[in-house]
């Protein structure tokens, strides 16, 4: 229901909607140079990420006059429409480098896996609000966020795209772990998780997934071919010392040295160029969001607000800090784009999508409990 409340206008966010703006306009800026071609005022890449930013932030004041607490009510059929579409990718998605992700519409190829990561926080905030009573959840009561979990994890790693199934789980990790568990329970997901992981190297992993870990470890003992990536992006990173390089004057990227330039690797056009400063500065702008994310849960009035902030704030988190790390060679490339940054349709309006929802409960804060 659309509500018209003068004291939502008074509640509106403008610290998250500015801090947003600025993060888009160093986006936008440092896209243009990764995608920019000689000759061309400006290239196809950025010009379809540029509509979709407009059509984001539509979509985030679109999402804003509706009141969030309607997703308690409709988590589960839009958990059933997304897990339909990734099933409906695995049978009719088209394969770009040996992958089935996406699903062409034409004017769109929709990557289902992208929903499916904001999805999953619904869903799990949505269940363990109407689940919670306060003595802590038992082994029992998991299964059914652990059975919401693994259905698109198993999906997802079915394209295969490891690193997005990954993040399933993380997510499912980092809001168990703002609820109520009891000892017992925490002491069994742990002892699984210990004994699940050298199992998964063995006989669940592929074996171009452990070697991209093997050259995480060691890059230089394949410099050529599956160590280029992170060899050539920490040349990047450390090559634009304290102010950079300069705009357009990045060498990796513009020599087409680094591959991925404008997806996985934004960031490291961004350092080359911009150098030390540059990249504290856009840090500096993007971890105060996810702060501020914080601090909107902190604020909500009831659970469900504060979970959805909680599971909103640990996607944009750890997407990021995977993405950053993987940059400068502290993690395997395992194709995590950076929020907001990394070129990429379906990414860019699921993100978008997220800051419109933690507006959405920052504005409504003075409402009562549903």
């Amino acid at each position: 229901m659309i509500r018209f409340d003068r004291r939502l206008l008074e509640n509106f966010d403008w610290i998250m909607l500015i801090t947003v703006l600025i993060i888009t306009t160093v986006s936008l800026i440092n896209l243009y140079s990764a995608s920019h071609v000689e000759g061309l005022n400006s290239s196809p890449v950025f010009m379809r990420q540029l509509s979709f930013y407009l059509i984001g932030f539509g979509m985030i004041f679109t999402i804003i006059c509706f009141d969030y607490r309607l997703l308690i009510k409709w988590n589960y059929a839009l958990y059933a429409l997304v897990v339909i579409l990734l099933i409906a990718a695995l049978i009719f998605g088209s394969t770009v480098g040996g992958s089935q992700r996406w699903i062409n519409l034409g004017f769109f190829r929709l990557q289902p896996s992208e929903p499916a990561k904001l999805m999953l926080v619904i869903t799990l905030a949505s269940f363990y609000y109407r689940q919670d009573t306060g003595k802590g959840f038992t082994l029992k009561e998991l299964m059914t966020p652990i059975c919401l979990t693994t259905i698109p994890f198993l999906l997802i790693l079915k394209q295969p795209d490891l690193g997005t199934a990954l993040m399933l789980a993380v997510i499912f990790g980092s809001m168990t772990l703002f609820v109520k568990l009891r000892w017992s329970t925490l002491a069994i997901l742990t002892g699984f998780c210990a004994t699940v992981i050298p199992i998964a190297w063995k006989f669940i992993l592929k074996p171009y997934q452990r070697q991209r870990i093997e050259t995480f470890l060691n890059p230089e003992n394949d410099p050529m071919n599956s160590g280029y990536h992170i060899l050539q992006s920490k040349i990047a990173v450390g090559s634009g010392h304290l102010f950079g390089k300069g705009y357009l004057e990045g060498t990796q990227g513009h020599l087409h040295f680094l591959p991925e330039k404008h997806t996985d690797f934004a960031f490291s056009v961004l350092a080359e160029e911009w150098g030390f400063v540059g990249a504290l500065f856009f840090l500096a702008c993007y971890f105060f969001l996810i702060l501020w994310g914080l601090n909107v849960g902190l604020s909500s009035r009831d659970k469900f607000g504060f979970l959805l902030c909680i599971g909103i704030v640990s996607l944009l988190f750890w997407q990021a800090v995977i993405n950053l790390l993987m940059v400068m060679g502290f993690l395997p490339v395992v194709g995590i784009p950076l929020p907001m940054v990394s070129y990429g349709g379906s990414s860019l309006l699921t993100t978008l999508i997220s800051i419109g929802i933690l507006m959405n409960i920052r504005m409504r804060r003075f409402q009562s409990k549903p």
